[in-house]
């Protein structure tokens, strides 16, 4: 069955909104995190080692913790699944991601770095809002890691 306009409008801000929490984090522009998520969102971070929380709580653990873990970091998404409910408001996503970072590697020596890498899924619950689609769970799925 052919897809509607409005299902690929709604698909492509969906993933445009992916892209903007990886670019988000990516560079440490953590308000931007406002227009991903809802603001009673849920985070889940705790396979990786973070805290699960809403995003009040995990934007300024993000800011205080993951800066000080890796001084570069640069996500990559992959496919991206889009289930949609019915009527269309909401819809569950799924998206792999590779996310290799830069860290200190003390004992190669002071200043020394090396590259730790993460892969997964982003388990996504997506809302349609009026300021568009907005993310009110995020569940991160570790995969595999290397590196560390």
């Amino acid at each position: 069955m052919p897809i509607e306009a409005a299902e690929l409008s709604d698909r492509a801000e969906i993933t445009d909104a992916l892209h903007r929490y990886t670019i988000a984090i990516d560079t440490g522009e953590w308000d931007r995190l406002d227009s991903v998520f809802t603001r009673d969102a849920q985070v889940d971070y705790t396979e990786s080692g973070g805290i699960a929380g809403d995003i009040a709580t995990v934007k300024p653990w993000l800011a205080e913790n993951l800066p000080a873990f890796s001084s570069a970091r640069m996500h990559t998404l992959g496919q991206v699944v889009i289930t949609f409910a019915t009527p269309r408001d909401e819809a569950k996503v799924t998206a792999y991601f590779h996310n290799p970072m830069v860290i200190a590697d003390a004992a190669a020596g002071a200043g020394a770095t090396r590259v730790v890498e993460v892969g997964g899924l982003y388990h996504h619950s997506f809302v349609r809002t009026v300021r568009g689609w907005r993310s009110r769970r995020l569940h991160e799925q570790v995969v595999w890691t290397r590196g560390f």
